[in-house]
């Protein structure tokens, strides 16, 4: 997992007590589906704006990594987050979440990434298991109608869940998965999360 994107809690202006879950889902429908949790974050519609806008402005300058050039995309956009400050309340959030979902009292990294969709593009089947990642998941920043939903694993296991702006979604790293096209005539932006054991002198 990558350590250099770890949450640093200097940055985390927003008070991370005040972001509750709502309508917390712990989901398994059926035997041999994926099992993933749904959970609206309370709050974080409120932070969304000011991460979007930190996003855009750290785009701009043109100096960011990219990774995974699909189709003439890249589906993976990491932003340090001392340019996206406004994020660090949704991971500190999202990291206690992670680990109410391998209910284990273990201390977590978090890792992450930007996913920007434009009209008519996918995110292609792929998984997170290729390092010492225990969950994976997203939080949708902006989602408008049409615009993508996220499948998780395959076949007869395939299981679509809508996404939501505000929701934040966890699965097991190993399950495949993948979002569909964005038929909207708009940006589609979401954040990518791996969740991994904390190593010394990362938060």
């Amino acid at each position: 997992m990558r350590q250099h994107d770890y949450l640093a809690p200097d940055f985390a202006y927003y008070d991370a007590d005040k972001l509750l879950f709502t309508n917390q889902v712990m989901i398994e429908p059926h035997i041999g589906l994926p099992p993933h949790a749904i959970l609206e974050v309370s709050g974080g519609m409120q932070l969304n704006p000011s991460i979007i806008s930190q996003y855009r402005d750290a785009s701009a300058a043109g100096d960011l990594e990219r990774t995974h050039l699909f189709g003439g995309r890249y589906e993976n956009i990491y932003v340090p987050l001392p340019r996206v400050p406004a994020l660090g309340a949704v991971l500190q959030v999202a990291k206690r979440a992670a680990g109410q979902f391998l209910d284990r009292q273990l201390p977590l990294a978090v890792g992450f990434w930007f996913n920007e969709m434009g009209p008519g593009h996918v995110t292609l089947p792929h998984r997170h298991d290729e390092d010492d990642e225990l969950v994976s998941g997203v939080y949708y920043l902006q989602v408008p109608p049409d615009s993508g939903d996220l499948v998780l694993g395959e076949g007869a296991a395939r299981q679509v869940l809508r996404a939501q702006a505000g929701r934040l979604i966890l699965f097991p790293p190993n399950v495949v998965h993948e979002v569909t096209r964005n038929n909207s005539a708009e940006t589609r932006l979401s954040i990518g999360m791996n969740f991994g054991p904390l190593r010394d002198g990362a938060d």
